[in-house]
């Protein structure tokens, strides 16, 4: 990596709160100056499948949104969710191309639900539109395309909220408010599980584009390949040039919650192991993964964090993801039972480890804990409903970033780990990282990896250097 390039990319966290702090002068310069507390904040949705289809729920439940504009680049999908929207009482423009969206004067946010090699560029261009922006996770495909969105953030004056709705969960917030308040002691090991069901994609072979699907703006950023099914709707995930993997879909959530949790931004080591086990299939990515992430903490002490992500037949650590019945806070039930057929086929969740005892995130029931050497029952919560979209236009009104529960600066850190992570897999080595300088040391081929220059981005669909 050539000097200017290095010099270029050191622009890690001092330097973002730098830029965070002038910015924070500049005046909102959106079309409508102002809005007040009883304003419906006038809402685009980009992407209308799968988790679209949640953003559309979501914002059509809150008082204070219209869903002005819908926009997918698959006519199919928008034939079936248009009339959807508008009986809601809605009756938003309809777009294909982004661009176009961007140019409407009287939008004041935009929620984007595509696929993920899009979400940074879309982000972007929508700060500079002066929109406010909810970006689905991981909020970037690579780890400088994350830090090149915190500072247009910061640029543009937006209020721009990270997707991983957790941290709105009021059991979520209560077990991170116990643990940061000393409940575990000083937390050693923090843990993300994402063992999800997941069975083969098979192989697809090349076929021709759907009728009403713009293949090129589908593509976007990414490398122009010829199409199959297995690239499209859902299974883009298991693709490098659009997707990462598990690690990045489902385990975002979870390794957002183990960051939180210590309270800690990016690592000082990683190491990742693994790879795609049992399907002979197109996936690329591994359905298997084992990470570690090593922090050095400025007191001489090193804290852990271990994320895991399996693919098939697992048990319920924790009683993460057993049946509700037989999850309760005791020593009896602590180890969940074995087997996919025993309650929930999937364990997502948590697990933090301190010298006063431990404590489990459940992603489907709340948290429990257990404390001392015979693991008596601590403090719980049960599951809550998640507010997140509320919160990010509580914020659009309010102007409050710091009301933020997912602000984009913590969105690039969780999203990082995750490409720090695939980043040692694919390269089959550990990374000694510079949470400073956001580069890895003494490694060109893993900061390559890491940044722009991976993507070879496809103009006109170009994440700026400058922004």
């Amino acid at each position: 990596m050539d000097e200017s390039r290095r010099e270029f990319l050191k622009t890690g966290t001092k330097a973002v709160a730098v830029v965070a702090a002038a910015e924070r002068l500049r005046a909102w310069d959106t079309p409508r100056t102002v809005l007040g507390a009883n304003d419906r904040v006038r809402v685009a949705i980009i992407g209308l499948r799968g988790r679209g289809e949640d953003h559309i729920r979501g914002y059509g439940a809150l008082s204070n949104v219209e869903i002005a504009a819908l926009c997918d680049i698959d006519d199919n999908v928008m034939r079936k969710r248009l009339p959807e929207v508008q009986k809601m009482g809605f009756q938003p423009k309809t777009y294909t191309d982004i661009r176009k969206l961007l140019d409407d004067k009287s939008i004041d946010a935009v929620s984007i639900a595509t696929p993920n090699h899009w979400h940074t560029l879309m982000a972007i261009w929508a700060c500079q539109a002066g929109k406010d922006v909810y970006v689905e996770k991981p909020c970037s495909h690579n780890l400088w395309e994350g830090g090149q969105l915190v500072r247009a953030a910061a640029k543009y004056n937006r209020i721009v909220q990270h997707g991983t709705q957790s941290r709105s969960n009021a059991a979520s917030m209560q077990a991170m408010k116990e643990m940061h308040a000393g409940l575990l002691g000083d937390v050693y090991l923090s843990r993300g599980l994402c063992f999800k069901w997941r069975d083969t994609i098979g192989h697809t072979p090349v076929s021709p584009v759907p009728e009403g699907v713009d293949y090129d703006l589908w593509t976007g950023p990414a490398p122009f390949l010829s199409f199959t099914k297995n690239h499209f709707h859902y299974n883009w995930h298991w693709f490098w040039d659009y997707g990462n993997g598990d690690l990045g879909n489902q385990g975002i959530h979870q390794l957002d919650i183990a960051r939180w949790g210590l309270g800690l931004g990016f690592p000082n080591k990683i190491s990742a192991v693994g790879g795609h086990f049992m399907f002979d299939d197109d996936q690329q990515t591994p359905n298997t993964l084992n990470c570690a992430f090593q922090y050095d903490r400025p007191n001489g002490k090193r804290t852990m964090l271990e994320f895991e992500v399996r693919h098939w037949i697992t048990n319920h650590e924790a009683g993460i993801g057993a049946r509700a019945d037989t999850a309760k806070p005791s020593s009896e039930t602590a180890q969940g039972s074995l087997g996919p057929l025993e309650g929930n086929y999937n364990t997502v969740g948590n697990i933090f480890y301190g010298p006063k005892g431990y404590l489990a995130i459940n992603n489907a029931s709340g948290y429990q804990s257990w404390m001392g050497r015979e693991q008596q029952p601590g403090p719980s919560a049960p599951e809550t409903p998640e507010d997140h979209f509320a919160n990010f236009i509580a914020c659009v009104i309010s102007r409050k970033k710091e009301d933020l529960r997912a602000p984009i600066e913590e969105g690039h850190f969780s999203a990082g780990l995750a490409h720090l992570a695939n980043a040692s897999y694919r390269l089959g080595r550990t990374l000694n990282f510079d949470p400073e300088t956001q580069l890895v040391k003494n490694d060109d081929e893993a900061n390559r990896l890491l940044c722009d220059e991976a993507r070879g981005y496809r103009p006109p669909f170009v994440v700026p250097k400058q922004v």
